[in-house]
């Protein structure tokens, strides 16, 4: 048995790092979202810590940082409502930091009226969330039985421009295999090709480092969010059955579930001695952050990403239900692309918005010394697809 000294170090470090999720869909209904009192939620969203974050990673002042926190916890309150209000015109929803609000794109103004008496604001647009939908499902069916051309790398739907667009790498518009690509996307509906990447994304994995918080055989990544039973992580970190290593070596637990490619999901369940606690990792950055619930947050809105690599980074939600074909043709559907930084190892590290569970890592480009894109999958998804339950403060 451990020493207490080493039981409170597991406590600081490890346990706490029981962060992000991912999602799936297979069979069963995903739990609602766990909620707090607005006090509690407002007080933990505007901690001195996570505000100097913001401040700090967004480039603005802290009282602006303060006051964005606030606008985004009600703007994400606020969403069920304004998309129910909108009904079949629905074409996505995002926060405006310039506003200060929730924006809710619809097709018919009717609807942006019923939406407008939710308290969010309204654009008029062309195309229904439903068509861009079937859109992107799609240019899915066009990748059926196999991978996209290597210079494709992936697809989403841009709520903001109401479009689907199709990521290429710079220069792969001459390929032949990717211009074929292109020409059948752009018949499936409304599309935008954009070369906005040098390479293809890669999962944030990593070979074993000392001090990290788990790995399985060679590969080490980050915890995920915990969850009664044990925590979530990204799914290339493991297969069902392969036993976890924590920071000390000890051994946790073993993944229960695995998806990748397809998805990016997985969970491991614990025992031997360890244990699970609603927290993030702030590595000294923040203070480490209680979870509070799994309430999504609207494009547009700040979100923080902890890892073993790299710690504590924020940015911002930039796309969801985006399609990403890493390196080696290994496609993954259903991420959320944010503009927060990440590098090898942060793999299955958490996602948070506030006090709000978001998703976990996946991969990315770029790194966090010259800056790049990351996607995660949600966390409310792996809750449904393992009938998981979150652990929440």
């Amino acid at each position: 048995m451990r020493r207490a000294t080493a039981l409170r170090l597991r406590v600081c470090t490890s346990a706490l790092l029981v962060l992000g999720v991912l999602g799936a869909t297979e069979a069963g209904a995903a739990p609602a979202p766990d909620s707090a009192p607005d006090a509690t939620r407002e007080a933990a969203a505007a901690a001195p810590a996570l505000v100097d974050a913001l401040a700090r990673d967004l480039g603005i002042g802290e009282d602006e940082a303060r006051t964005r926190l606030a606008q985004e916890a009600e703007a994400a309150e606020a969403q069920p409502a304004a998309r129910d209000a909108a009904g079949d015109a629905f074409a996505g929803a995002w926060f405006d930091p310039a506003a200060g609000s929730l924006v809710v794109a619809v097709t018919d103004p009717a609807a942006a009226r019923d939406v407008r008496e939710t308290g969010a604001q309204t654009r008029l647009v062309a195309h229904s969330a439903a068509e861009l939908d079937a859109t992107a499902e799609a240019m899915a069916d066009l990748a059926e039985g196999g991978a996209p051309p290597e210079g494709v790398v992936g697809w989403g739907i841009d709520t903001r421009a109401n479009t689907v667009t199709l990521d290429i790498v710079r220069g792969a518009s001459d390929d032949a295999e990717v211009a074929a690509f292109v020409a059948d996307a752009r018949r499936a509906g409304p599309v935008e090709v954009r070369e906005r990447a040098d390479a293809a994304p890669a999962p944030f994995a990593a070979g074993v480092v000392g001090g990290d918080p788990y790995r399985t055989g060679n590969v080490r990544c980050s915890i995920g969010f915990s969850v009664h039973g044990g925590f979530v992580t990204a799914g290339h970190c493991g297969q069902p059955g392969a036993a976890v290593y924590g920071w000390d070596g000890s051994l946790m637990g073993r993944f229960e579930g695995s998806s990748w490619p397809g998805n990016d999901y997985g969970w491991v369940s614990v025992g031997h001695g360890w244990w699970t606690v609603p927290v993030v990792l702030g590595w000294g950055t923040v203070s480490d952050a209680l979870v509070r619930g799994s309430a999504e947050a609207p494009i547009g809105a700040s979100v923080c990403r902890s890892g073993s690599t790299t710690g504590w980074h924020c940015g911002t939600v930039l796309g969801k239900n985006e399609t990403v074909n890493y390196v080696g043709g290994e496609v993954v559907h259903g991420l959320t692309r944010t503009s927060v930084c990440a590098q090898p190892g942060d793999s299955g590290g958490s996602y948070i918005s506030g006090d709000q569970a978001q998703g976990v890592t996946s991969g990315g480009w770029g790194n966090c010394s010259s800056g790049g894109q990351t996607w995660h999958q949600p966390v409310n998804e792996i809750l449904s697809a393992y009938g998981l339950r979150l652990h929440t403060a």
